[in-house]
């Protein structure tokens, strides 16, 4: 192995964009191979690199880890990406949950009806702009820094970012109401390794297409179809 963190997942966003957007944060190189096959999968369950039977899986420190939220607790303790004490650890780790919520609700996006995205796409704004929003403008404005937690860049940080981007491609115009999560967005977004991420050509996926869909559907061998909220 090369050294640089190796990402097991899909050719497209799902669990695993998270995990892109934290390493991509903290300025680290990773690489990537992509399950397009059924045997695939299945070679990583036999060889016991997954030991839940699911991806994504991130080759790291001679460590094959699972489990979304432990990647991303193991990336930002390590590189410094985790607040200074348990308090702000604490702090970050309840801000990320609950972008965590709102992101849930946009991950099964793709594999709706078309007459379950509609609804879908109005609960997503909906719970974006009165539950999920509000907190993260109050707490900008209240204590009057650049970041969410103790004035230093952090996990929380880039959550919110990644979560106000997918819902502004839900409804652009999101934003209207909040004007502390406005400049927050561009403060964030001119960070010099989250901006390079952000550019095209990186290894930032798109919104996922059908392609996507139809491989996630024949690799894990969803014969059913997911429900809106």
């Amino acid at each position: 192995m090369s050294g640089k963190p190796k990402l097991y997942y899909f050719d497209g966003r799902g669990k695993m964009e998270s995990i892109r957007w934290l390493l991509a944060a903290a300025g680290v190189e990773f690489e990537e191979e992509f399950l397009e096959t059924r045997e695939q999968y299945e070679k990583l369950q036999q060889g016991g690199s997954l030991i839940f039977q699911q991806v994504p899986m991130v080759e790291i420190d001679g460590m094959k880890m699972v489990q979304t939220r432990a990647i991303l607790s193991f990336i930002a303790a390590k590189y410094n990406l985790y607040g200074k004490d348990l308090k702000e650890r604490a702090l970050i780790d309840m801000y990320v949950g609950g972008t965590d919520d709102l992101m849930g609700f946009i991950l099964m996006f793709p594999f709706l009806s078309a007459e379950d995205k509609e609804k879908q796409r109005a609960f997503i704004v909906q719970k974006a702009t009165s539950r999920y929003f509000p907190v993260y403008e109050k707490v900008l404005k209240d204590h009057g820094q650049d970041f969410l937690v103790g004035n230093n860049f952090s996990w929380a940080d880039v959550h919110l970012l990644e979560a106000i981007l997918m819902v502004e491609e839900k409804k652009s115009d999101v934003l209207s109401g909040f004007p502390q999560l406005q400049a927050f967005k561009a403060r964030i977004s001119s960070i010099p390794t989250i901006k390079k991420f952000l550019e095209p050509g990186s290894q930032r996926k798109p919104v996922p297409d059908d392609k996507y869909v139809e491989t996630v559907r024949r690799v894990l061998r969803m014969y059913y179809d997911i429900k809106a909220n």
